[in-house]
């Protein structure tokens, strides 16, 4: 944020795209606060980004973890002006699998995590966000989410996947528009198909068929890429409201 130092709150930031962020806040200066369940991945986490970043156990789908977590960051950032929200899990599974229908918790978790989840964190993020001292243009601070294209074009067995994302896209302008009283942004980015952990993990053929699928680049997303785009809605105070696709212009197919 111009004229004040970044102090971020990332979640999911152990690892993956908001670990990404977190390297690039803290290159420009800032301060971070990683809120993630893997406590190795943290740990290392932290090491690897230097005195200026602390980590947090949190569990993003409970609000006690939540407010705990965002009190404690608070303190050792002394403040907090922006939140990234990358913490989310797959969820795949056909609705109808081959030996019965999905059971109702898959479906309930991945909500949890992925939409309750953000918006938990978000909540209170923007509690704390109000006791700041405004900037020139009257701006307190930035919550920045991440929904997935999955929330436009779901494949078979992503309904769960993408009915979490999509609510993400889907709260994102009442958000920015009830939080401009208090001069906090509201923003979402929605990733195509990113080098992460998870896509680290599959056979090498799959992940070169994941890359030639996409029009231009015709390649995986690089993580840097993601920080470079929420490193830029921080910086720009007029992205307000909006989701904005981040895939190299591909558009999933049915499966």
């Amino acid at each position: 944020m111009k004229n004040q130092i970044d102090k971020a709150v990332i979640t999911g930031g152990a690892s993956g795209l908001g670990f990404a962020v977190a390297e690039k806040i803290i290159a420009g200066g800032g301060l971070v606060c990683l809120l993630d369940i893997n406590d190795e991945r943290g740990q290392i986490a932290v090491k690897e980004l230097g005195e200026n970043a602390t980590y947090i156990n949190t569990d993003v789908s409970s609000e006690d973890h939540v407010n705990t977590a965002i009190a404690s960051a608070k303190q050792k950032m002394q403040g907090i002006n922006i939140l990234v929200n990358c913490a989310g899990i797959l969820g795949s599974g056909r609705v109808l699998g081959r030996e019965a229908p999905m059971p109702l918790d898959n479906f309930r978790r991945t909500i949890e995590v992925n939409l309750i989840g953000s918006f938990n964190v978000s909540k209170s993020a923007a509690s704390v966000m109000t006791t700041n001292e405004a900037d020139e243009d009257g701006q307190r601070g930035v919550i920045i989410n991440t929904a997935s294209i999955a929330a436009y074009e779901g494949q078979v067995g992503q309904a769960a996947y993408s009915a979490s994302k999509g609510g993400i896209v889907g709260m994102t302008l009442p958000m920015a528009r009830e939080f401009t009283r208090f001069g906090i942004r509201v923003m979402t980015v929605a990733p195509g198909v990113f080098r992460t952990p998870m896509i680290d993990n599959a056979p090498q053929e799959v992940q070169d068929a994941l890359g030639a699928a996409v029009p231009f680049p015709s390649r995986l997303g690089n993580p840097k890429e993601f920080a470079d785009l929420v490193t830029h809605i921080i910086d720009n105070h007029y992205l307000n409201g909006s989701t904005i696709r981040l895939d190299g212009a591909i558009r999933l197919a049915p499966k």
